[in-house]
Formats: structure tokens, sequence, C-alpha cells
């Protein structure tokens, strides 16, 4: 049984995972920023794998992998680690890691216009059905009513004040989260291109290489390599990261790829997007953050839609 549904209990764990991480990262995020979390949780990760690579494989580093795996995981990890996970992390200090995670559930449709524009795939009435539901649930969330206006009292400002509607969240936190969505997305697909039938762990690791050092040329440029070192002496912040490096690019992206090694994409998309409803409870009880029943429904709307995509 466990054989037969590997990729589905993989990508089961990975949401898993991924929650975990998301609580670590906006934790450490908000105390040394969301730059220093990357490039630290990436470095992190490379001794995680490489130890377990050394352990199970005989190698610390994926030496054996062809020139075709290099390529298109070094290309993964750009996409995926570099740019997707740039803006994730900073949406995480911006609107939290729920919101984030609720906006990412946009990944599984965003990975299937990819596979649409690349690789001439089909979208269905069911498709476009599912799209429209996420799209709902995420705007359930994120949009609310504009309060009247105190200062204002005729009635056609206040009628049009009831009317109007507002972001609940800030807008660039929004499209930070939204980006991470179609960096993750496109990695995913390059990742599941790139990794053939090469182990799920060593993938990882090369996508954690050309990650980090993608981020180390931008803290060359941009630098800023103190605020690593204040990061480093932090306690509070490296707690964090260790629990985030260790079940996020560690296990939860390894058990993503082991899972669309077993299974499709949209199967493994789809179980993965169950993280908006398992990260309410521990915001609430580590950030005390105020859950909604408006944004309750909308997270299991958001859900479904993409599990209708995916039917």
């Amino acid at each position: 049984m466990l054989q037969t549904h590997l990729g589905e209990y993989a990508a089961l764990l990975t949401a898993v995972f991924w929650t975990i991480t998301a609580i670590a990262f906006e934790s450490a995020g908000k105390k040394v920023g969301s730059l220093s979390t990357n490039l630290i949780r990436l470095f992190m990760a490379f001794i995680f794998i490489g130890i377990y690579g050394q352990v199970t494989r005989g190698s610390f580093i994926p030496f054996d992998a062809s020139a075709h795996q290099w390529m298109w995981l070094s290309l993964s990890g750009f996409v995926g680690f570099v740019i997707g996970d740039l803006l994730l992390f900073e949406a995480y200090v911006v609107i939290g890691s729920r919101i984030s995670m609720l906006i990412m559930s946009l990944t599984p449709p965003i990975t299937a216009f990819f596979g649409w524009l690349l690789m001439d795939e089909v979208l269905t009435p069911q498709n476009m059905l599912g799209m429209f539901l996420t799209l709902l649930g995420i705007m359930l969330v994120v949009l609310d009513r504009k309060p009247k206006d105190k200062n204002r009292t005729d009635n056609s400002t206040k009628e049009n004040n009831k009317n109007k509607l507002k972001l609940s969240y800030p807008i660039v936190g929004i499209l930070l989260a939204f980006g991470g969505a179609v960096g993750q997305g496109a990695g995913l697909v390059l990742s599941k291109y790139g990794m053939q039938d090469f182990d799920p762990f060593a993938a990882t690791q090369i996508r954690v290489i050309t990650g980090f050092v993608g981020f180390a040329i931008l803290f060359v440029f941009m630098k800023r390599w103190k605020k690593v070192i204040e990061a480093v002496k932090n306690k509070k912040a490296m707690t964090g990261l260790s629990i985030g490096a260790f079940f996020g690019p560690f296990l939860g992206v390894s058990f993503s790829l082991l899972s669309v090694k077993h299974t499709t994409t949209g199967v493994a998309s789809t179980i993965m997007a169950i993280v908006p409803v398992l990260i309410i409870p521990p915001a609430v009880i580590f950030f005390k953050e105020k859950i909604t029943l408006k944004e309750i429904i909308g997270s299991l709307i958001a859900v479904g839609g993409v599990a209708l995509f995916f039917m």
C-alpha cells in the first residue's frame, strides 16, 4: 500500500513540512530579514543533504549527476529558490506566512499553465472552474469592504463607501507571494524534467547549491554580508532557521521531488496545496493571529478549487 501510493504520501508529508518551515521562517525573517534568512537556510540545507548523501549514497556532493541533470536542476534552483523564495520570504515578513501560503495555493494552476504553455497540455472547462474557485477563495480572504468615511456625511458618499472593496493585506505582500507561487510552479516543472530517475535528495542538493550561489552573488553586489554575520549571532533567529532549513529545503523540497517522481505533478501539487488549511492552528497558537470565519471559508474554497482542478 505504501509503495503503491508513495508519491501521495510523500506529498502529504511535504505539506506538513512546509507548514512547519513557513512558521519557522516567518519568525526568523522578522528578526533578521528575508535575505539573510534565505542565504543561511540554504547553507544549512546543503550541509543536511550532504550528510544524508554521504551516509546513504557515499557522496557528500552529487558528482554522479549527468550534465542534463546539473543544467536543468540548476535552472530549477535559480527559478525556485533565488527568484521564487526571495519573493515568498519577503511576503512572509510583509503579510505573514498564513496569507502567503494561501496565495501559494495558486501554484498547481500555475504549474498547469506552464504545462500548457511549454508542453501543449490542454486546460479543460473543469480546470478553468478549479482555477476560478481557487481565485475566489483567495479573494474572500484578501478583500474586505471599505469602512465608511466618518468625516463625510452626504448620502452619496456613504453609499459609495459601502460598496467599495479594499485589500485586507498590503498589495506589495500579495504580489510578492504570487511571485513566489510562479517561481515554485516553474521550478517544479523544471525539476521533474531535469531529475528523471535521479535521487530526489541529490537533485535537491543541486538546486540548493544554485540557490546558495545565487544569493551569495546578490549579497556581494548589495554589500549585505555584515547582515549575515549579525543574523548568525541572533540565537532566536538561528533556532528558527535551523528548524526551517531541516523541514524546508532538506525534507520538504526533497519529499516534493520524491512525490513528483512517483505520481503526477498535478496530484502532488494538489496534496501539497493543503498548507493554507494546515497552517491555521499554528498561526493562531504561535503568532496569536485572529482568524475570521470568512478566512477559514476562503481557505477551504481555495484548496477545494485546487482539488477540483486535478480530479
